[in-house]
């Protein structure tokens, strides 16, 4: 399963009211593992730069300013992401913005089903609790000390490793190979792990008294015991 990790940056919180993305970082994810394939563009928004937006991610407008445009990047984009599931933290607002710059240069957009919110993921399973990428940084350990400006790639990166904590650490990602147990499908069509017989079984764990004193109880119970049936239908129990 390939998963687009992404973030944006932009001048303002409104496409239609003119705000542009100025940053696009993306990272792959291939079965919920890093394959160390990324995307990185700065774009010079056609606009000018924000004080407010400014100071959250520092791209100012003299570094812009020789930039390619969002419609001279967008094909390597839409190649980049193909059609991966897009995980994003607040994906309505990255969302919007994208669509909106697709479709300013004439590409398809993308479908909104596509998208994964993490931000929608952190508030069902920590309801009432904060669930900012800081937040969530916090909350699982992550080293996010170089994050003292917004930056699309940085971002990107460390929502790749919140996002795994999310979904339950990695551990969907170290599948149990064929060759050491047998996978049956479930009711639910998932995978099913079984352990392998020991190449060695284990050695008996009581001694002969105690086994011998064991026989002698069972014979002492009636025909209709439970350990009489299972030592007669071979039923481990």
């Amino acid at each position: 399963m390939r998963e687009i990790v992404l973030d944006t940056e932009t001048t303002g919180f409104d496409p239609e009211a003119g705000d542009r993305i100025v940053e696009i970082g993306a990272v792959e994810l291939h079965n919920h593992l890093p394959t160390g394939n990324t995307y990185h563009q700065y774009i010079n928004p056609e606009r000018a730069m924000p004080k407010e937006a400014f100071e959250v991610h520092g791209l100012s407008d003299e570094f812009l300013a020789d930039k390619p445009v969002f419609r001279e990047i967008a094909d390597d984009f839409l190649n980049f992401i193909a059609d991966a599931r897009l995980v994003i933290h607040n994906a309505a607002f990255d969302m919007k913005f994208l669509n909106a710059e697709l479709e300013r240069a004439g590409r398809p957009t993308i479908p909104w089903e596509r998208a994964v919110d993490t931000l929608a993921i952190a508030r069902q399973r920590f309801p009432g609790s904060p669930a900012s990428l800081d937040a969530l940084c916090r909350r699982f350990g992550i080293d996010n000390s170089a994050r003292t400006l917004h930056g699309a790639l940085l971002d990107s990166e460390i929502l790749a490793e919140v996002y795994l904590e999310l979904i339950g650490g990695r551990q969907p990602d170290f599948a149990l190979a064929a060759g050491l147990g047998e996978q049956t499908a479930s009711g639910s069509g998932a995978p099913q792990w079984r352990a392998p017989p020991r190449p060695t079984p284990l050695a008996p764990r009581i001694t002969p008294e105690e086994a011998a004193a064991h026989a002698a109880f069972v014979e002492e119970l009636g025909e209709d015991a439970l350990w009489k049936t299972l030592r007669t239908t071979g039923d481990p129990g």
